[in-house]
């Protein structure tokens, strides 16, 4: 799949996952939300969650290869901001494994949001490979490895959901 980030530079440049996976060019920036091309958007305000259906391509001629992420700090992190043409999707329960949000849930950096996005839409060994260009990255599929297997195994957004609800339950 192909991984596009509207990048907005807030973020402290050594530790921005986004600037490392385009150095690697396994994504690629944008400056701007004009340049920015649709897809499945993952937005963490929007009303359906990311499920394995969602790789199917729709009749709405959005592009379902590909998977755009908004690089921002999460304090900055507004509805607004995501103003992305394509189809948004919101990522269930996972936790992050980066050394800035170890073990906090929903707080992912970029490469975890898209590594976790593929892994829901079968993508693992994608996932796998952009992980691998940071020394932590075997850790979010550690931490993640269950959920990530049995919402990958869903059907759809509604069956994402209550898996999702079991690991809030425990929480």
């Amino acid at each position: 799949m192909e991984l596009h980030v509207r990048y907005e530079g807030d973020d402290d440049p050594e530790k921005c996952s986004a600037r490392k996976l385009a150095r690697f060019d396994l994504a690629e920036l944008h400056r701007a939300t004009r340049s920015t091309p649709p897809g499945v958007v993952l937005n963490p305000f929007a009303d359906r969650a990311l499920s394995p259906a969602d790789r199917a391509t729709a009749g709405d001629g959005a592009r379902h290869d590909r998977l755009v992420a908004l690089d921002c700090s999460w304090e900055t992190a507004e509805r607004e901001a995501f103003d992305l043409e394509g189809v948004h999707r919101s990522l269930p329960f996972l936790v992050a494994g980066n050394p800035v949000n170890y073990g906090t849930p929903f707080q992912l950096n970029t490469v975890e949001a898209f590594a976790g996005a593929l892994c829901i839409l079968g993508e693992r060994d994608q996932a796998e490979r952009i992980l691998s260009k940071f020394s932590w990255g075997h850790t979010f599929l550690e931490l993640n490895e269950e959920p990530l297997a049995r919402y990958a195994d869903c059907t759809d957004s509604s069956d994402v959901v209550a898996v999702q609800d079991d690991y809030l339950v425990e929480e």
